[in-house]
């Protein structure tokens, strides 16, 4: 509250005289006037008024002075002219964007980020004038309409309080296209008479978020203008999460090792409480110190477990509880069939040929001039191999064996070459490239230390949309695996072996047979993919079966039954992951195989808000800000109404009192 007086200093002093002069009027004593009677009787009672009827009188509780001195009193401070601050709208056309992810649970702003969201979007919505139209569009790592353009404010509210929470990952973009595509329409051109699908409606963009997204690239705001960006959460809300919880069949048949390790994204060590349950029976618990802004991991010895559903709880008492429980799922062990086409990797032949990985696969071993044989063409149509390595090689075209041929139907593991094909590109080969960074909460780099690796030369990737950077370097990315219409495609930019030479140290480090090892676990596993590491929520799931049924059942989290029919290339997609948890897999009502759903996304756990960073969309940075623009309201035209309306109040009591 401000205060801007309308008079002049020197104006206040007869001003604020008034309210004593009103006050001492109702001490004065009316004076009788003197009266001439021929009776002396009289004249004693008029001395006895003589000796009362003095100046002042004692006050008497009067209604009519109070609310005299109440309308001084609202005039006086209506000429103080008292202002406030309030919250102003930018423009007619509204779009306020939502964050639905799973960080926006957290409940350092109560009752949770979300609800602080809603409340400030209401709180705007009140604002809104009878010409001003909004729309509601709530995103996490995808973007769902909630209410399009409408001035109905109880239909804003009403479909802004639908919106859920929800397990997913953050991504901006999709959002900003489905607001793009109403501020910048796109045009029909048929033919020379045809106009705009729609008129271009600028409007004002509200994105209420947490930050915890990447930056979006090529875009252009155009007729979004202006961008207002609000901060939702505090910046030192601390948290732990489990970012990798997977297991591992050790040296003896049976015996299962489970690993998992933990995130602190807080100021201070914290003492973590994990419990381990199988099938909902407690069958482990530790504790484990994880130090500030760095992870620490542990190890539980399963014993014989041929399969079975495990949880891990974390007692983290932090903001955020979605990522304090993982899920692994452990399915009857299969051989893989891995096939490994290469001019001569001693090293890798070695690390695929231990006694451990002798329980988990069948190994094949050919020369590069497999790849022109029928044999190698026939299995990699008919999908008689669950990997592929093509080490230094490509498959090779069936009529002319100096092009590109087609990829199997299996995953596939590419070392010191691209796959065939457009979708994966790369840079100029460069010397000594230095790793800076690895995914270690992907499967195929658990457990695995690269930093004293070195590379003699290396090639930086460009992978597909959708792929996932393993192995990052200061000039590129290493190692990148992407999907491929139910499969997956890993390439290692930088060789083993070759010409005769050592190209790399890694090799005759401890985590060269764990990296093979994973290799065999991930991507040669006859399961589905996610078995062995875990998939994320809202991301489809490719299944296969041995026996290939025109459909297969899942069962959810929830407990729900859902049918998945039989799709391309004998793959039976299940797209309904929202959920954490286990799913489990049926065959003709029969449980086959089971798979896991987890968060395990560095950037959720990390709740921290960054308010004095901007977001970068496009070439635009915007600032965090609080969202809207401030306005200032008078308030000494209410405070005279006000007092218009108690001079009104008193004029009928007063006028109540002569009459009756």
């Amino acid at each position: 509250m401000n205060w801007n007086s309308l008079l002049s200093p020197w104006l206040w002093a007869p001003l604020l005289a008034v309210p004593p002069a009103v006050i001492m009027l109702y001490f004065l004593k009316l004076k009788r006037q003197p009266l001439e009677v021929p009776s002396t009787y009289l004249w004693l009672k008029s001395i006895e008024d003589l000796h009362v009827n003095s100046l002042w009188q004692k006050l008497r509780q009067s209604l009519l002075l109070f609310l005299q001195l109440l309308i001084l009193l609202l005039a006086i401070i209506a000429l103080l002219n008292p202002t406030w601050q309030e919250q102003k709208l930018s423009g007619n056309h509204l779009i306020f964007l939502v964050d639905n992810s799973a960080s926006m649970g957290a409940t350092d702003v109560g009752p949770n980020r979300l609800e602080e969201a809603k409340r400030q979007i209401n709180a705007l919505i009140d604002e809104m004038t009878s010409d001003s139209e909004a729309m509601i569009i709530s995103f996490s790592d995808d973007a769902q309409v909630e209410q399009n353009f409408t001035s109905s404010r109880r239909q804003l509210r009403e479909r802004l309080a639908s919106i859920q929470l929800t397990n997913r990952p953050t991504s901006l973009a999709e959002a900003l296209q489905v607001a793009s595509g109403l501020a910048n329409p796109g045009q029909a051109a048929f033919d020379s008479s045809d106009q705009l699908v729609a008129e271009p409606v600028p409007a004002a963009l509200y994105i209420f978020s947490d930050g915890r997204f990447p930056e979006v690239r090529n875009f252009a705001l155009g007729n979004l203008d202006p961008v207002k960006y609000v901060p939702i959460g505090e910046p030192d809300a601390a948290n732990i999460g489990i970012v990798s919880f997977t297991t591992q069949r050790g040296e003896k048949p049976g015996q299962l090792q489970a690993f998992a390790r933990l995130e602190n994204y807080g100021a201070t060590e914290v003492t973590v409480e994990l419990t381990l349950l199988r099938e909902g029976n407690l069958i482990d618990a530790s504790q484990l110190k994880v130090p500030p802004g760095d992870s620490a991991a542990t190890a539980f010895e399963l014993g014989e477990i041929e399969a079975g559903a495990l949880e891990l709880r974390a007692a983290t008492g932090d903001k955020l509880a979605i990522d304090d429980v993982a899920y692994a799922s452990i399915n009857p062990p299969q051989r893989s069939k891995v096939l490994l086409i290469t001019p001569g990797n001693e090293p890798l032949q070695f690390a695929l040929a231990t006694t451990r990985a002798e329980q988990l696969l069948e190994l094949t071993i050919e020369p590069v001039d497999y790849l022109k044989a029928e044999a190698y063409r026939n299995q990699a149509a008919a999908g008689a191999f669950d990997l592929v390595i093509y080490d230094r090689c490509v498959p090779v075209n069936a009529q002319d064996a100096t092009k590109p041929g087609e990829l199997p139907q299996a995953n596939t593991l590419f070392v010191g070459v691209l796959p065939p094909g457009d979708a994966w590109k790369a840079d100029a080969k460069v010397d000594i490239p230095q790793i800076i960074d690895t995914d270690r909460s992907h499967p195929l780099m658990n457990l695995i230390e690269m930093g004293n690796v070195l590379i003699y030369e290396g090639t930086p990737l460009k992978p597909p949309p959708g792929s996932t950077v393993l192995i990052d370097s200061n000039a590129g990315p290493m190692f990148a695996i992407g999907p491929r219409e139910g499969f997956e495609d890993a390439v290692l930019g930088f060789e083993i072996v070759g010409e005769g030479h050592y190209r790399t140290n890694w090799w005759f480090q401890q985590g060269f047979p764990v990296f093979a090892m994973n290799l065999v676990n991930y991507l040669g596993s006859r399961q589905v993919e996610a078995v062995a590491g875990s998939s994320t929520p809202g991301q489809p799931v490719a299944l296969r079966s041995l026996v290939k049924p025109d459909k297969i059942a899942v069962i959810t989290p929830a407990q729900k039954r859902m049918e998945v029919p039989r799709g391309r290339q004998n793959l039976y997609t299940f797209h309904d992951t929202q959920q954490l948890g286990v799913y489990r897999v049926l065959e003709a009502d029969t449980e086959t195989q089971r798979f896991v759903v987890n968060l395990f996304d560095g950037a959720e756990s990390d709740i921290r808000t960054r308010p004095d960073q901007p977001i970068k969309i496009g070439h635009t940075d915007v600032a965090g800000e609080s969202g809207w623009e401030v306005s200032r309201r008078d308030g000494w035209k209410w405070l005279l109404m006000l007092a218009l309306g108690v001079l009104l109040f008193e004029w009928y009591v007063y006028n109540r009192r002569v009459y009756l």
